[in-house]
């Protein structure tokens, strides 16, 4: 991807983030429900493009207290994008497996966010 390279591409939570994220818009493009529902199709490929999107944009803020609040947005937009798959496997839009990898895919991501979190608090 070019030899260009910016700071937030080096963290590992980023890069799984990245990748739950289009995990996820490829769930949703599996649905098969009826076009008024586009709307919560839609939030949850925001919400789950949002937790990538926070982490970068709070590497590049000029704290690390404002990085840690990104971090907690991050944490944030992953439990929506999380709560949004379970109510899409009650309404069984998504399979009862398909919501166990996801969760234990975000499980990791939530346990990398903290972690960061904490070992930037560390620093402060």
């Amino acid at each position: 991807m070019g030899n260009i390279k910016f700071s937030f591409e080096d963290l590992e939570v980023w890069q799984k983030a990245v990748d739950f994220a289009d995990k996820v818009i490829n769930l949703a493009e599996e649905i098969q429900t009826d076009r008024k529902h586009f709307r919560l199709i839609e939030q949850l490929e925001s919400a789950s493009t949002s937790i990538a999107l926070n982490i970068a944009e709070g590497k590049g803020r000029y704290s690390k207290k404002e990085f840690i609040q990104f971090l907690y947005i991050a944490r944030a937009s992953l439990y929506e994008t999380i709560t949004l798959l379970m109510i899409f496997n009650r309404k069984q839009w998504i399979s009862d497996m398909q919501i166990d990898e996801i969760k234990v895919f975000g499980d990791q991501i939530g346990k990398m966010l903290s972690s960061l979190i904490n070992s930037i608090k560390k620093s402060l």
